[in-house]
């Protein structure tokens, strides 16, 4: 297992209500791809809309249908890093025929964007 890969031991399954900015993500191989930048929901509502994921190559979008398990040291995904959308005000938002997965490509880039 290189440094890359995931911990033997990531920890007990969590909700995404607790889940850590900074946690590692990986990939199904258990290659390290970046760390969770945010978690986006809407809390009042309970709805789990995925991960913001800061990675070397910049920001992608983790659609919670493409996150096989949250942890509590980090996230496994689904599918491979190259899958990910990278969070879009438009036009990326706009390629995609799932309504839901534009609007949460949409709220991740309103996240990424606002002053801190």
């Amino acid at each position: 297992m290189t440094d890359k890969q995931a911990p033997e031991d990531l920890g007990a399954p969590v909700s995404y209500l607790v889940l850590k900015d900074g946690a590692g993500v990986y990939e199904p191989s258990g290659d390290r791809i970046g760390e969770v930048d945010h978690v986006l929901a809407d809390a009042p509502e309970d709805v789990f809309h995925g991960l913001i994921v800061k990675t070397s190559a910049g920001h992608r979008f983790a659609p919670a249908a493409q996150i096989a398990g949250l942890y509590e040291r980090g996230a496994v995904l689904a599918v491979p890093a190259a899958q990910l959308p990278m969070p879009s005000e438009d036009a990326a938002a706009r390629a995609v025929d799932d309504d839901d997965l534009a609007g949460s490509l949409k709220r991740a880039w309103e996240w990424l964007v606002r002053p801190r």
